[in-house]
Formats: C-alpha cells, structure tokens, sequence
C-alpha cells in the first residue's frame, strides 16, 4: 500500500493547474465561508459514500482547515486506488500564502 503523500501550497498549486481535482474535505459552514476557487466540496463524513463523484484519472488534492481530516480522507481514497495527496497545513496554509480565496457571501476566511 501507498503512503499518503503530503504537499505544500506551491506544489498544490502546480498539482491544480495541471489538471489535478482540489477536495475541500471540511464541513459546510467552513467551505461556505472561504475556499479555494478552483475547490470541490465533499464534508470528511460523505467521503465513502460519494467516492463515484471523485475522479479516477487525475491527482486529488485533499484539503482541510489544518491537513488532519484530508489526511485521513486521503488514507481512505488511497485504499480505494485513488491517486491522492494531502495539502500539509490546509486551507489556514493556503490562506497564509496568499493564494486565492473566495466566499459564498462576503469576504472569505478561514477559521
């Protein structure tokens, strides 16, 4: 079995512009209230039974507020044959970088 692969912001980023599948794993008053523009939301717990949603031939980028809940997201879909590596610090990460963030309604953030 495959480990869990981590990546930074910048590698993330270079994953996504080259076609791989951003997955905010967190729950929906958090992605509501700022995300990645290029993400898709799946909450941590709907992960198992939406797996058919999820892309069998591109890299998943699995994302949380900190990495804890998409790494463990990330173990499942590695199980399940996906290719799949984790954003290491998050969305708290990816906002400290300054990459984009947007927000269903107002400014975004992360919390």
């Amino acid at each position: 079995m495959a480990e869990l692969q981590n990546v930074n912001v910048d590698e993330a980023r270079q994953l996504i512009a080259n076609g791989a599948f951003l997955l905010d794993v967190r729950e929906d008053d958090e992605f509501v209230l700022g995300h990645a523009p290029e993400a898709h939301h799946i909450a941590l717990g709907e992960v198992p039974d939406r797996v058919e949603e999820l892309p069998k031939d591109a890299v998943i980028v699995n994302v949380c507020r900190s990495g804890g809940r998409s790494a463990r997201a990330g173990k499942f879909l590695l199980e399940q044959g996906f290719d799949v590596v984790n954003l290491e610090g998050g969305m708290t990460a990816w906002a400290q970088s300054g990459a984009p963030l947007v927000a269903d309604s107002g400014d975004p953030v992360i919390g």
